[in-house]
């Protein structure tokens, strides 16, 4: 067990556990900056709960389902293992990456900004334990995911209903135990995937294969469709947030968060091998950007008309000039991701998750953002 832990652990840190050293700096930054602003606001406790539980699960899920996991699972696999001690180890590495790169992070912010009792304290890491233990159960159990939905349903439940009560933090360490019950008699190849080997990338120049690859590479990351549905989502009740704002403004601010659709502006970063054909293939440059172009510019047009839509059915006032802003901030942002992607493109990350939360995600919003306020500031 101990082997497995350090050759995956050393993936993920680094061979010198580099990155370690990276986020222990990023934390304490963040604690101290906020701290030393003396800026105060109260957080009730099961609002502490719910996110550190909400964050650790859903980073959790992404490292347990990205194609780079299967990929060295696949290695490690070929070696001799003992069932128990892998999945143990593999399950105990994935929950400390997620609470030191991207948990700890959080908590440095809430904690510099509220003041926090021991017990409060300890309830948040209790949820943060049981939020990686039971998402690797759950992702262990890949035909009852059913049970999944139960068991998170439950967790909401108690949280919401059941955080000041003295059968709280007994009711986690139970669904702790359920966790690691499941853990140990789980196999290890219910955490392998290899969709990745039966992945069929174009090797011609046509726009319709580009969209025919995009599509389906989207059907086989369903959680890249889940965020563009939740952007989409988002898009439906962003108005109830602007509505009070000038409309001239608040419109191009609107498709400026929009637009901050991470995974679909990340294909290439996301599929090195895909890239590569890309790049060496003749004629494959225009091929590839303009389809790529287009299809950002689609999804990205999509959130932007329910926003419209959305804004239209709930405060009216929406004219033909709105439509044409929603048409120049959706061309444009694809178009700065593309080129982002094209020249720019993200390597050397250890996974997924790192992937979609590095700091370039925020590039083009922040240009749309930049251009909105100028808009703003021109229609005044």
């Amino acid at each position: 067990m101990k082997t497995i832990f350090k050759a995956f652990a050393k993936k993920l840190f680094g061979t010198e556990y580099e990155r370690l050293k990276s986020m222990l700096f990023v934390c304490i930054t963040v604690f101290f900056g906020l701290y030393i602003t003396d800026f105060k606001v109260e957080i009730a406790p099961f609002i502490l709960y719910l996110m550190v539980t909400a964050l650790t699960s859903g980073i959790m899920w992404q490292l347990l389902s990205a194609e780079g996991a299967s990929e060295d699972m696949q290695n490690m696999l070929m070696l001799p293992f003992e069932n128990r001690s892998f999945v143990l180890a593999y399950v105990a590495v994935l929950g400390i990456h997620t609470f030191l790169t991207k948990t700890a992070v959080l908590l440095s912010a809430v904690f510099a900004l509220s003041a926090w009792r021991l017990l409060e304290i300890i309830g948040s890491i209790f949820c943060i334990v049981n939020a990686a233990l039971a998402t690797a159960a759950v992702f262990s159990l890949r035909k009852c995911r059913y049970t999944g939905c139960l068991w998170a349903a439950a967790l909401i439940a108690s949280i919401f209903f059941l955080w000041n009560t003295p059968y709280f933090l007994p009711l986690i360490m139970g669904s702790c135990a359920l966790a690691l019950l499941i853990l140990r008699n789980a196999d290890v190849y219910s955490f392998y995937s290899c969709r990745y080997q039966n992945r069929k990338m174009p090797l011609y120049g046509f726009g319709w294969a580009v969209w025919r690859y995009l599509l389906r590479y989207l059907l086989a990351h369903k959680n890249y469709l889940a965020n563009t549905a939740i952007m989409w989502g988002v898009a439906c009740v962003l108005p109830l947030f602007l509505k009070n704002a000038e409309s001239l403004f608040v419109l191009p601010v609107g498709f400026a968060i929009l637009s901050l659709n991470t995974p679909i502006c990340i294909l290439l970063s996301a599929d090195p091998d895909f890239e590569q054909a890309v790049r060496t293939l003749p004629g494959q440059k225009n091929a590839f950007c303009l389809p790529y172009c287009l299809f950002i510019f689609m999804c990205n047009l999509i959130a932007d008309a329910l926003f419209l839509l959305s804004w239209q059915i709930q405060l009216g006032g929406i004219a033909v000039p709105a439509a044409i802003l929603a048409l120049f901030f959706a061309f444009l942002s694809a178009v700065l991701s593309v080129l982002l992607e094209w020249f720019y493109p993200l390597r050397n990350w250890k996974t997924e998750s790192d992937l979609w939360h590095h700091p370039r995600k925020y590039a083009v919003p922040v240009v749309m953002l930049l251009l909105a306020g100028i808009i703003g500031t021109l229609s005044l």
